[in-house]
């Protein structure tokens, strides 16, 4: 068959944009189509809720159960540890916390400074995740943001608020961040095989823990065990404790980044451990006490919501029941003992997070049977072993750390008002307000 040379011309044109158009970009259209599938917008969407959950939990859900818990001459400043706890984290979190937590593990007990400033941290897809890299990052940043921020109920109505502020730095960059690698960048505990789905040994361990020491440092409030110290307004800390139920359904489904299985599982074994923490507690009260109180079903219910957190994706709801009980009644026994042994932690951060988050580890280390681990109920007790080796890293750790940080701080610029300050309230003395006229 003859073509003429026009007839040729476009015969060729065709076949050139053919193979353009169908050979060439094969492998661009190939990796668009998996860079798209590599990002689920569900998951996505999931994880940034939860984050702004974690972010509610803190302020305003912290600051209210603290701000309630004392006199109404400290409230604003008990308040304004949470909200400034969060504000300083944010930035240590984004220049060098995350780095050291998730960056490429140097000796498996801190990341490397690559991702310095989010350096490279972007909208691509964290490692085996649906999500972006940057919400996973901003996930972690609230994680960060509120351990802090739980610290502060041991020191209310006695610490300098810039001093608190220089804690703030320290103690996310020197302990958190560390903690977070060795149990979720990749370090030693995670290379152990140690179970913490939502934080806790690397949240409530090391905030009770710092809690205690930061309380043994500072010393006792003045009037300690003589004057009426008692919660002023406990309508706030209900509140407070409410929030903290709502925002903790992020904190601890979000933890399974992905809109799953293991997220829904999360979620009703964080809600049946909350309600079974805030029932043994009142229950023991009622025993003890001979009234429920709600300041009582208000600790219980933090109480079950801490013991579940680590377990929270590896357990079913009838051992998440055990193991919210558990908490309720492990946490009052630890804030009746307090006063025993003599040490003044204002609002029971060790005896709620720091015991709560001891026998959620070890709990795990007993229920777990879903999500990957598995637990001595379920035929593996080393999983016991491994929990109580992570326990007692996290307790010497953070333990140390915080009594170090504090001491220096005390040698330098100080920790405590003055003793006319505290009288006063820290509310006048540090930020010039008053929370009721």
């Amino acid at each position: 068959m003859n073509y003429t040379k026009n007839e040729f011309n476009r015969i060729l044109s065709i076949i050139i944009s053919v193979f353009l158009l169908v050979l060439v970009p094969t492998s661009t259209f190939a990796q668009e189509v998996e860079e798209a599938q590599a990002i689920s917008a569900g998951d996505t969407g999931w994880v940034l809720t939860s984050s702004a959950l974690v972010l509610l939990m803190t302020i305003p859900g912290l600051a209210l159960f603290y701000g309630g818990m004392v006199r109404n001459k400290n409230v604003l400043s008990t308040m304004m540890h949470s909200f400034i706890s969060v504000c300083i984290v944010s930035i240590v979190w984004v220049f060098w916390g995350y780095t050291i937590a998730f960056g490429s593990d140097v000796g498996g007990v801190m990341g490397s400074f690559e991702f310095f400033g989010l350096s490279g941290v972007g909208t691509e897809a964290f490692s085996g995740t649906a999500i972006p890299e940057l919400a996973f990052m901003v996930f972690q940043l609230m994680f960060a943001g509120i351990t802090v921020a739980l610290i502060s109920g041991a020191i209310a109505e006695r610490m300098k608020f810039s001093a608190f502020a220089l804690f703030a730095v320290l103690w996310a960059t020197f302990i958190y961040a560390p903690l977070a690698h060795w149990v979720w960048g990749g370090g030693w505990l995670a290379g152990l095989g140690e179970l913490d789905f939502a934080g806790g040994t690397v949240v409530h361990i090391s905030s009770g823990v710092a809690a205690l020491a930061a309380a043994l440092v500072l010393g006792k409030r003045h009037g300690y065990g003589s004057e009426n110290l008692s919660p002023h307004n406990l309508p706030f800390t209900i509140v407070g404790a409410a929030l903290l139920w709502v925002g903790w359904f992020g904190f601890n489904a979000g933890s399974a980044l992905a809109a799953n299985g293991v997220a829904a599982s999360a979620f009703v074994a964080t809600h049946v451990a909350t309600a079974a923490g805030a029932l043994g507690w009142i229950a023991i009260e009622r025993v003890y006490r001979g009234k429920p109180t709600v300041l009582g079903a208000a600790s219980g219910a933090v109480a079950g919501l801490v013991a579940i957190t680590p377990a929270a994706g590896f357990v079913g709801p009838i051992s998440a029941i055990w193991v919210g009980l558990g908490g309720g009644v492990f946490c009052y026994a630890a804030v009746m003992w307090k006063s025993k042994l003599g040490y003044d932690d204002a609002l029971d951060v060790l005896g709620i997070h720091g015991i709560g988050g001891t026998w959620g580890a070890i709990a795990t280390g007993l229920f777990a049977s879903v999500g990957g681990g598995t637990g001595l109920f379920f035929g593996n007790p080393g999983q016991v072993v491994i929990q109580l080796v992570g326990v007692g890293a996290t307790w010497i750790f953070s333990f140390i750390g915080t009594f170090i940080i504090l001491k220096v701080l005390d040698m330098t610029i100080g920790l405590r008002v003055t003793k006319e300050e505290e009288a006063l309230g820290l509310d006048l003395s540090e930020h010039s307000e008053r929370a009721y006229a």
